[in-house]
């Protein structure tokens, strides 16, 4: 049970996580073009392990940007679990922030993957407002959000608040525009 091949495949799940989590800190820190061998470096792996997982950097951006996606969305369901739906729903939108800035180094990149059909943008919005609905829906069955919001709306308007306030100093004017959302999300 449990001979040399799984160990190596535990080993390299665990390889492409990590350099998952050094991708992850790389692109959120960096002001210019992230080194791949940077982040194999710190990942403490070799630069082939790196391109074995990921054979371009298109590649590593896209797991990158999945991995944070599907956290996104999950956190949904842990936030329900925590808080109110009203409040989950304003942490959500939080998260939904730092999701967005921390595809500011990669945007080129995924702009490009749209448009070659590599990402989804469709399939990507959909995603996200299905992790909408669900908190959206709780409020709904609790009394404190409207029912009549479609969660596609939401995420477009939280789109919407991070393109205009995508620069760190306006995070600030980003939390208010999220509170005045949450406030026409309750019911009148």
């Amino acid at each position: 049970m449990g001979g040399p091949s799984v160990l190596v495949r535990a080993d390299a799940k665990r390889n492409r996580q990590r350099l998952i989590e050094v991708a992850r800190r790389a692109f959120g820190a960096s002001e210019g073009k992230v080194s791949l061998e940077a982040i194999a470096r710190e990942a403490g792996v070799g630069i082939g392990t790196l391109y074995r997982h990921f054979p371009t950097r298109e590649a590593l951006v896209e797991a990158l940007y999945g991995a944070e996606r599907a956290q996104l969305c999950d956190s949904a369901d842990e936030l329900l679990a925590a808080a109110p739906p009203d409040r989950a729903l304003r942490a959500w939108m939080d998260r939904f922030g730092e999701y967005f800035a921390s595809k500011r180094e990669m945007a080129g990149v995924l702009r490009a993957m749209a448009a070659s059909g590599a990402v989804d943008p469709d399939g990507v919005r959909a995603e996200l407002a299905a992790a909408a609905a669900r908190l959206l829906d709780a409020g709904a069955a609790a009394g404190t959000l409207r029912d009549d919001v479609r969660a596609e709306d939401v995420v477009a308007a939280l789109v919407g608040t991070f393109l205009v306030c995508d620069e760190p100093g306006r995070r600030e004017q980003a939390g208010r525009l999220l509170d005045l959302l949450m406030d026409s999300l309750r019911p009148r």
